[in-house]
């Protein structure tokens, strides 16, 4: 399945994360938990950087049962990291999200519930048809 455009959207209504491609090359991470605290901000990533993130889950979901942690960039701008703690047939997150990448703002973790391996790699494999360029 390829979006129109790039996004991902993972957890729940208590708690989701969502990276999406706005119009043009811009990205947009937005966060919520239980509508209560809200991270809304601009990601300064490339399509290519998405495609290899994208990638790179799904290497980690291809052997399932083992922590792991992805961060969209490499470097010290990156403004999304994700670890995952296997539970039953899924993964657990850890979200932290540095707006703008910048050391000099605040960080915003949170935790999104399970969600199974097979449902991941579908919305994983998405977003990696729709970024790659």
């Amino acid at each position: 399945m390829v979006m129109d455009k790039p996004r991902i959207r993972l957890g729940t209504d208590d708690g989701w994360l969502e990276l999406a491609q706005e119009e043009g090359r811009d990205w947009r991470v937005t966060a919520d938990w239980v509508s209560k605290l809200r991270a809304d901000f601009d990601a300064y990533l490339t399509t290519e950087e998405v495609a290899d993130f994208a990638a790179q889950m799904l290497s980690h979901l291809s052997v399932p049962g083992r922590r792991f942690s992805a961060a969209v960039t490499a470097g010290r701008n990156n403004p999304l990291t994700l670890r995952a703690q296997p539970v039953e047939d899924g993964y657990a997150f850890f979200v932290r999200l540095t707006p703008n990448g910048d050391d000099d703002v605040c960080h915003l973790q949170m935790e999104i519930d399970p969600i199974d391996v097979d449902e991941l790699r579908g919305m994983f494999d998405a977003l990696h048809a729709s970024s790659a360029v």
